[in-house]
């Protein structure tokens, strides 16, 4: 007889094998911050620390200088909140200041407690009960997810491209081919996952994620009212990083000859630079954040705003609600905070 899921796993099921590249879509805000100059005019910079979040499923995760809180709306209607620290490795580590290595960390701390909010508010939407996943759970989650998505984003292009070394006897052009068929791949998928109901809430929370920290940084009220006024598009997101990373991919394997090596050998290269380029992918958009104030640096940044528009939806007032309630959890934590406990500024 065949089983049906039901609660929770059913609210998680349908994200389950596209976790890992909704986690770091709906991720951020990552970098760089707007600030008003004396004269009234924008200004960019890298702020003494960024607070960012991600979409949950009906709610938002916010992450501040010392907890991290997730704001969820059951089906009762009421907002719960709950709020835990940081781990302090996360918070004081040495390894998460130095360039190549930073952006491990953050991926890391996107990933690990991403998956665990996610699973989290799936209970809380179906059940109005919070749970404690463990960490075989998570880990083999996790595993399933990253999987798909490497074998989705590099090892389908590079199988594919294989059909065309035949035609073209350059490697550089199998390369490039593998790499456009890898872009395509990447907004094909984010247009299709952005077609299901479920993910249209998420991406909706997403918008709201934008909407509340836009309106923290440029100093509003944090009213439902006030935050909507703000895009749902911003400079730091998660999937400006993953265009990013898909881009640069593309030079990195072009530098990786085909002529003679083994498929297998080639697939098994694909994996091995995930991480260096997820790293380099890091630098670049702190390299952006840095130098935002550049027309031309903003115009070759611009393409990650225009994809934000998959990625986000323009969320209503009782979504607002629950990134505020969220980014306020870490606000007033981060205000009661000792001086000393409040962390480094961001790496």
């Amino acid at each position: 007889m065949r089983r049906h899921l039901t609660g929770w796993p059913a609210r998680l099921a349908t994200h389950l094998l596209f976790l890992v590249p909704e986690l770091l879509m709906a991720a951020g805000p990552f970098v760089i911050q707007t600030v008003a100059g004396a004269d009234g005019r924008r200004r960019f910079r890298m702020p003494d620390f960024f607070y960012g979040g991600q979409a949950l499923i009906e709610g938002v995760m916010m992450r501040g200088r010392t907890t991290v809180a997730m704001s969820v709306r059951p089906a009762t209607g009421e907002i719960r909140t709950f709020s835990e620290p940081l781990p302090a490795a996360l918070r004081s580590s040495r390894w998460a200041k130095w360039p190549f290595v930073r952006g491990v960390f953050v991926l890391y701390e996107t990933l690990v407690l991403g998956t665990r909010m996610l699973m989290r508010s799936a209970a809380i939407a179906a059940e109005g009960e919070d749970i404690q996943i463990s960490r075989g759970t998570m880990v083999g989650t996790m595993i399933v997810s990253l999987g798909f998505a490497v074998g989705l984003f590099f090892l389908l292009p590079l199988f594919l491209s294989t059909f065309a070394d035949a035609a073209t006897e350059s490697d550089l052009l199998a390369n490039l081919l593998e790499g456009l068929i890898r872009l395509l791949i990447f907004v094909g998928y984010i247009g299709l996952i952005g077609l299901m109901s479920d993910i249209k809430r998420v991406f909706a929370y997403h918008g709201a994620e934008h909407k509340a920290i836009s309106a923290h940084e440029a100093d509003a009220p944090l009213t439902p009212v006030e935050v909507d006024r703000f895009s749902t598009a911003h400079t730091r997101c998660g999937t400006t990083f993953l265009l990013i990373v898909v881009v640069i991919s593309i030079f990195f394997f072009s530098l990786i000859p085909r002529a003679g090596v083994p498929l297998p050998l080639l697939l098994l290269s694909r994996i091995v630079l995930v991480p260096v380029i997820a790293a380099v992918g890091y630098e670049l958009v702190r390299f952006g954040a840095s130098h935002y104030g550049n027309r031309l640096v903003r115009a070759i940044y611009a393409p990650g705003l225009w994809l934000q528009s998959l990625t986000t939806r323009p969320p209503d007032h009782t979504m607002l609600e629950v990134s505020i309630a969220s980014l306020e959890s870490c606000l007033a934590a981060d205000r009661l905070a000792p001086a000393g406990d409040r962390g480094p500024a961001a790496p």
